[in-house]
């Protein structure tokens, strides 16, 4: 079982995944309702969440603690939010209450317009890509602005294992609290789930990330690829949502 061996926040453990194994595959990702199909290896994860915290931070101007509400379904992007936000020192929510600084969305912008913070929406296209379409004020186009951000991120001030990182109904968790719950995977674990990671305090990616394994994330699962997809992908773990992990 994986413990946390002093990698207490998340920038501690993208660095000593980084050193390890920069080639390795950390994310692949279907949506078996458009046949999409995304791999990211550490070092390309790494590299899409540096460009994100710094437009986040550098563009957006957000500051370390403000809260980023992050409405998004179970997608690739939603560990890059998380990574960006956490190696940026936010606070991530999914709380419709939140007092946020900032909304993510994907193409439903409607719920987000009347709250008088920005909303950063992205269209869920392969590649992150652009909204075919120019969005209207005041909503920002993340497929717009990510690729002229920089590769390399440097926080405004050092990141914290007791920084606030989760804010919900339950309450707060610092980054080693979720650090702590993420841990246990056997070594090398391969998760295989449709377990978005907002639904589980971004455990169902962490998880892997920390036990230098991977996970394969499905959106939109359609029941009968399930077996065949655990071979493909040499799953050797199962996560469905609502169901207890085998």
């Amino acid at each position: 079982m994986t413990t946390l061996a002093g990698r207490t926040t998340f920038p501690d453990l993208l660095s000593a995944r980084l050193r390890a194994t920069p080639a390795q595959p950390l994310i692949t990702a279907y949506d078996d309702a458009t046949g999409e199909r995304v791999e990211l290896s550490v070092m390309t994860y790494a590299n899409w969440v540096s460009k994100t915290a710094n437009l986040l931070t550098d563009e957006l101007m957000l500051d370390p603690g403000e809260v980023l509400l992050v409405d998004l379904p179970t997608h690739w992007l939603v560990p890059i939010f998380l990574g960006a936000a956490w190696s940026a020192g936010l606070v991530v929510s999914t709380d419709p209450t939140a007092d946020a600084a900032l909304v993510v969305c994907g193409p439903d912008v409607a719920p987000h317009l009347d709250r008088g913070v920005p909303v950063l929406a992205t269209a869920l296209l392969p590649f992150g890509v652009r909204f075919p379409e120019p969005v209207a004020a005041p909503v920002l186009d993340y497929g717009l602005l990510w690729p002229g951000q920089s590769d390399v991120f440097s926080p405004v001030a050092p990141i914290d294992a007791g920084d606030i990182a989760w804010r919900g109904p339950d309450g707060e968790h610092s980054q080693r609290d979720l650090l702590e719950r993420a841990a246990g995977l056997d070594a090398g674990t391969r998760l295989l789930t449709d377990v978005n990671p907002l639904d589980d305090l971004g455990g169902s990616f962490f998880g892997p990330l920390l036990a230098d394994g991977s996970v394969v994330l499905v959106r939109n699962p359609e029941h009968t690829k399930w077996p065949a997809r655990h071979d493909s992908e040499r799953a050797t773990s199962e996560r469905r949502a609502g169901q207890p992990a085998s």
